[in-house]
């Protein structure tokens, strides 16, 4: 059990085979999108109580790429940040973390299209002779960071943070091999003077550029292996004027905390051979 939420409450998802893979222009107006099975309602990371707009996510699959799609509500949409991998999350963003068992990854876009990505690799797996012990990640070489994910600030746990495993090197400079992205704004960007419907996000996750995340597990995947992912939702919220802290985060299922860094609350995607055509969307 993970402060309040026990394996039982994180979710489990059916990732279906698509025959067309999707365009990748943001519209999500494929068939095969139509078909596959969103999620649930996002629900706040601590609680577990549902998000107050509404945030869907789903995700298909072929022998080439991970496809994964967000349906976000959002009356007034608004980006600013346009630098590759600055720090998205401090404004409107979603976000797909993707575990790799000694490492995992994160990627987070905004409704410009801005993209954040980071390879985290835990410290404890991160020792000479390791398969992370190659020029990919020197560590004097490479922009890379230690990171211990502390997100309250205490002072017992300011070096190492929350996590009992502890700390990351995070690999700030390190890029997704093929990935592809596309964003879709339906309403005005940056123009509260009109009511938004929200944007939507497709994205393309080539296997071939995870053999880091994979472990050894076969790439493409196998009719019902099993990964652990992270499918969320940051929102900068002001209020009188004012800034709302912490931002509201929405997940696919709740972390019982506010922290994102969590891989044993990731949520369980399945991968089946069936296609979404034969699944009739279910899950």
């Amino acid at each position: 059990m993970t402060h309040g939420f026990s394996d039982q409450d994180i979710a489990h998802y059916t990732c279906y085979r698509t025959q067309s893979p999707p365009l990748i222009d943001g519209l999500l107006g494929e068939e095969a999108w139509r078909r596959a099975a969103k999620s649930p309602r996002f629900v706040d990371m601590a609680s577990g109580a549902p998000g107050f707009y509404d945030t869907r996510a789903a995700a298909l699959w072929d022998d080439k790429n991970l496809y994964v799609a967000f349906w976000v509500e959002e009356p007034f949409v608004r980006a600013t940040l346009a630098q590759r991998d600055g720090i998205v999350f401090a404004e409107n963003d979603v976000e797909v973390f993707i575990d790799g068992g000694d490492c995992y990854y994160e990627f987070e876009i905004n409704a410009l299209g801005t993209i954040y990505e980071v390879l985290f690799i835990w410290r404890d797996a991160f020792t000479r002779g390791s398969r992370f012990d190659v020029p990919e990640f020197d560590l004097l070489s490479r922009q890379a960071f230690s990171f211990g994910g502390d997100y309250d600030r205490r002072a017992e746990s300011f070096w190492r943070g929350t996590h009992p495993r502890g700390v990351r090197w995070a690999f700030l400079d390190w890029d997704l091999p093929g990935l592809r992205w596309a964003v879709h704004v339906d309403g005005t960007l940056n123009d509260d003077s009109d009511v938004d419907r929200g944007w939507t996000v497709e994205l393309a996750f080539p296997w071939a550029g995870m053999k880091w995340l994979a472990g050894g597990r076969p790439l493409p995947p196998r009719d019902g292996d099993t990964w652990r992912m992270f499918f969320g939702r940051f929102q900068r919220l002001l209020a009188g004027g004012a800034e709302i802290q912490p931002h509201p985060a929405w997940a696919w299922n709740a972390h019982g905390v506010y922290d994102t860094h969590k891989p044993e609350c990731f949520t369980y995607v399945h991968f089946s051979e069936r296609t979404v055509d034969e699944s009739r969307g279910g899950s």
